[in-house]
């Protein structure tokens, strides 16, 4: 049989193993269909004439480069262990490559990896895991009853939560579009993860994950399957709730009344409210392949993020079409603080300061206005004119330099004035900066908005305080 293009293809395109080719200068020439799945990507253009640097895909980037260096120079290398970082989370692999000649000349390298990472935890004994789902739970499935016998548990499912792997999430969806059978894909980012890994420690975290996928789990039982797609990310396949009515009664269930999330979760050393972020769309109604309705619940996820997090989005065609991922990608932190100074800097007065930078700020921060308390105890607003309450025992709340939060029971106690002005506008959630001038406070910035379920970002945070440092 003549080996052609299309052979070709078709023999990379289902192995297992991710595989790779690159030039002499070690840039991407192309990837393989499992490659693009591991690292979630829709097409390999993403990555096409960039390095494993350009990528960020190592902590320690220079030993992968001079591994690669050493196969340019004709030395070929088998099954050599590594690490790399996808989605924030470091996975374990092995790689082997070998040098790609052209007339006797070494013109690139190609290469594969597999990733090993559960099942260095499972021989290790480490994460601590769980077990969700048993082969009796996933016979129910055809594409499990098939391969269930041959490949195992501990293949299948994730070793920490013991939901599917991502490896299998993919397989099942992609096995799902193959039969023609509808069913709603679901991504589901945990919020704040890396401060409860900071603040109580990553083993409060790996607890957080675990109870997270478990409920899911359960709140999907008899009709679907969820998955960990790496991370702090869950998946969740649903082949009940197709119509856009069924899968928001289900997501307002599964935020609001089954105890998933908006609930407070305790560890030893503290306590935490656990909140997370969807993503939703359904095959066949929103896309025909795998890749397309990947990246539309991607998009959706990014979407809730970029409006506060804390919330589910379901894909609308009217509605989010032509929305880009450009048009909700966020730029970086010390861009916006860039042009925040900038805005500012020819003003001469605490006024002109503020309407100058109020456009921005009401872009980064998601608000319609910026609200003020000087040392005349009034609340005020930079458009709201109208707005003039006694709010003088805001200091009763603020005793840091920051403060974030609902407009709860405890604003009303602390800040009675405070909060029957914020009340009064229907407000339900806050982020308060001091303007501090040394050790003298000057007065307060406030964020208002009309949605008690704000989560307010570090960035978010950083950003008010660092203008209300730009107002002295």
């Amino acid at each position: 049989m003549e080996m052609t293009v299309e052979l070709f293809d078709s023999i990379i395109n289902t192995s297992q193993d991710c595989v790779f080719w690159k030039d002499k200068d070690r840039r991407f020439l192309g990837v393989n269909q499992a490659f693009l799945d591991f690292y979630g990507f829709d097409s390999a253009d993403v990555l096409i004439g960039k390095t494993d640097e350009d990528m960020g895909w190592h902590s320690d980037p220079e030993p992968y480069k001079q591994d690669e260096l050493r196969v340019l120079a004709g030395r070929s290398t088998y099954k050599v262990q590594g690490k790399c970082i996808i989605r924030g989370e470091e996975r374990d692999i092995i790689a082997s490559k070998r040098p790609l000649y052209d007339d006797g000349q070494i013109v690139g390298l190609v290469g594969s990896f597999v990733d090993i990472t559960d099942v260095l935890r499972r021989k290790n004994g480490l994460g601590g895991g769980q077990v969700v789902y048993s082969i009796d739970n996933l016979r129910k499935f055809a594409f499990f009853d098939r391969i269930i016998d041959e490949i195992g548990l501990d293949e299948i499912l994730d070793p920490l939560t013991g939901v599917l792997s991502r490896a299998y999430s993919v397989k099942f969806v992609r096995s799902l579009i193959a039969e023609g059978r509808p069913f709603t894909f679901s991504m589901i980012d945990l919020d704040n993860f890396k401060h409860i890994n900071d603040s109580f420690g990553h083993g409060a975290g790996d607890e957080v994950l675990k109870k997270v996928a478990k409920s899911i789990a359960d709140a999907s039982d008899g009709f679907g399957l969820a998955g960990r797609f790496g991370g702090d990310e869950l998946l969740l396949i649903d082949l009940k709730n197709i119509s856009q009515e069924d899968k928001k009664a289900f997501f307002e269930s599964l935020f609001n009344d089954s105890g998933v999330f908006r609930n407070i979760m305790r560890f030893d050393n503290g306590e935490s409210l656990i909140t997370g972020t969807a993503g939703s769309a359904t095959y066949p109604d929103d896309a025909f392949e795998y890749e397309s309705l990947f990246n539309i619940i991607d998009k959706m996820l990014y979407l809730g993020k970029s409006r506060g997090r804390n919330c589910f989005t379901i894909y609308d065609s009217e509605k989010h079409s032509n929305i880009e991922t450009t048009q909700i990608a966020r730029r970086s932190i010390f861009e916006d603080m860039r042009d925040l100074r900038l805005d500012t800097e020819k003003e001469k007065d605490f006024e002109g300061k503020l309407k100058a930078a109020l456009p921005r700020l009401c872009e980064i921060l998601k608000i319609s206005d910026l609200y003020y308390v000087l040392d005349d105890g009034r609340l005020r607003g930079v458009n709201d004119k109208s707005l003039d309450e006694p709010a003088g025992d805001i200091s009763g709340l603020v005793k840091d330099d920051l403060y974030s939060g609902a407009i709860s029971d405890q604003v009303r106690d602390d800040s009675p004035e405070l909060f029957s002005a914020l009340t009064g506008r229907g407000f339900e959630s806050v982020l308060i900066s001091r303007i501090r001038s040394n050790d003298q406070i000057q007065g307060y910035l406030i964020c208002a908005v009309k949605r008690i379920n704000r989560i307010w970002q570090e960035t978010e945070c950083a950003i008010l305080y660092y203008f209300a440092g730009l107002l002295i």
